[in-house]
């Protein structure tokens, strides 16, 4: 699903030349650094940087993925994509996706926020009743990368569409690097990739995004606009699963609109029983 000579290619071509003390002129046709450019500021042979690009070289030393990530300018999270892509040998098998009684009941206690509990594949395996009452839907079969990208009706919840479309694509690459033998995740990026031009063209960009905490904004057709602050919690043992916790600020617009659609039911129950639910495929 993703290897090791793709992203060199195009992290390369992200490099800025004249930064890497490399002279330009309007002659020069090649987007970024040249391979024998890398190659020479790594302090590797160009044969054998050539061979990484190809696919045909395997296991470099971690000198040399300390070299390329510094000459490549790479940030925390691309290294660590880059040293994972270099040693998929040693696979990281995909997480079985169980849940403890003990988690739903932190769900539980979460109640004037949405909150849920999501895998490395963007589905959400478990939620709270006010994330059923955010996103319109019950939580079985619910995955966050095909309601931002295929369906078509749902796009205008997310107020702040195309961010979510990055950060979704970089969360993706990120998983395909770390469980490469995952057949559920690699259908979805199909999936994805056949039924989204967008998509598509980022997937070719090679990025990845490690997104803990940020501002998510949503359009609820019920209570209109919510500036929520969305908190990423990786839950233990490899699960490869996280809490997610969408909060309001305190005496915001936000948080008497969460007030008033938690006191909505999904059709127009006040109640709102049952909304819960988990999913541990």
């Amino acid at each position: 699903m993703d290897d090791l000579a793709g992203f060199l290619r195009t992290r390369r071509s992200r490099v800025d030349p004249s930064a890497a003390g490399i002279p330009t002129d309007s002659r020069r046709r090649v987007e970024g650094l040249r391979r024998e450019e890398v190659a020479h500021l790594s302090g590797v042979s160009v044969d054998y940087y050539v061979r990484l690009e190809q696919g045909r070289a395997t296991q470099p030393s971690e000198q040399v993925l300390d070299a390329l990530a510094r000459v490549l300018e790479l940030d925390e999270t691309e290294r660590g994509h880059l040293y994972r892509l270099a040693r998929q040998r040693r696979r990281a098998k995909s997480p079985s996706g169980s849940l403890r009684a003990e988690l739903l009941r932190v769900l539980d206690l979460v109640i004037d926020a949405p909150a849920l509990i999501m895998n490395h594949r963007l589905d959400v395996v478990a939620g709270n009743r006010l994330a059923g009452l955010l996103y319109g839907q019950q939580m079985p079969g619910l995955n966050t990368a095909r309601h931002i990208f295929l369906e078509e009706a749902e796009r205008g919840l997310y107020a702040d569409w195309e961010k979510c479309t990055l950060d979704v694509v970089g969360h993706l690459r990120l998983a395909a690097g770390k469980y490469p033998d995952d057949p559920q995740l690699a259908s979805l990026i199909g999936e994805l990739a056949i039924g989204s031009g967008r998509f598509r063209r980022l997937w070719a960009r090679a990025d990845v995004r490690a997104r803990t905490h940020g501002r998510k904004a949503y359009r609820h057709p019920l209570v209109g606009l919510l500036e929520l602050h969305q908190e990423n919690f990786a839950l233990p043992n490899e699960s490869g699963m996280e809490l997610i916790v969408l909060s309001a600020i305190s005496g915001s617009a936000t948080e008497d609109g969460l007030r008033l659609l938690a006191s909505l039911g999904s059709d127009g129950n006040p109640e709102g029983k049952g909304l819960r639910v988990t999913n541990s495929s």
